[in-house]
């Protein structure tokens, strides 16, 4: 398959360029720095560009078959993943092909019995204050998905902790967080790299958000 990934050489971005170019993709890597794309291994099936997300076109996105949107910016910019997920949506509509593929943040999931949002507990914590934009701007963005009928996507989030690391086994939800057995909750990029490509090679959701965490 085509795949091209938009912040290509953050945490998330750089494990799914190795894990889809494991799986043999043909992968074409974004991202706004080509210092840190010269960075990304050589690979012949890797082509990198300096690419402002936003100015995607249509028939640029047209080329591909699927478009991974692991777009990270400062929390004073967070509002820019709405509008990303807006541009990205506008440009597909009434389309089936590319399939899009987000990356969401934890605070949009839920927890304890009265299944509140995660985001909220964030919010409590006078430490989260110069973050706190960053999930409030991913719960928004999960929402406007939510009314997307007639473009072709999927969005995924992490466990609490979403951290570097190679994938591990893994367990998957829908919309509550999860914890493992030892009560942690976490996700690797190379666990969330995984299950994406998992996603995309043999489709379980559409239109939805599912949810990963390390076993």
């Amino acid at each position: 398959m085509k795949i091209a990934i938009i912040g290509a050489t953050g945490m998330a971005g750089s494990a799914l360029v190795a894990e889809a170019l494991k799986r043999g993709h043909s992968v074409t890597a974004l991202a706004r720095s080509a210092e840190k794309l010269a960075k990304l291994p050589a690979n012949p099936n890797l082509t990198t560009k300096v690419q402002d997300a936003f100015a995607l076109t249509s028939a640029e996105l047209a080329t591909t078959d699927v478009v991974i949107d692991a777009f990270a910016t400062a929390p004073s910019l967070a509002f820019q993943h709405v509008d990303l997920a807006a541009s990205l949506v506008a440009k597909l509509r009434e389309t089936t092909q590319p399939r899009l593929v987000f990356i969401l943040g934890a605070g949009s999931l839920q927890t304890g019995d009265d299944h509140h949002l995660v985001v909220e507990d964030i919010a409590k914590d006078p430490n989260a204050a110069a973050f706190l934009s960053i999930p409030q701007n991913q719960l928004k963005e999960l929402n406007f998905l939510r009314d997307v009928d007639n473009v072709n996507w999927v969005g995924v989030s992490p466990a609490a902790n979403f951290h570097p690391g190679d994938a591990t086994p893994f367990l998957t939800g829908a919309d509550e967080l999860l914890v493992n057995a030892n009560q942690e909750s976490g996700t690797s990029a190379g666990t969330m790299a995984v299950a994406i490509l998992d996603e995309i090679e043999h489709p379980q959701h559409h239109q939805a958000r599912f949810t990963v965490a390390d076993k």
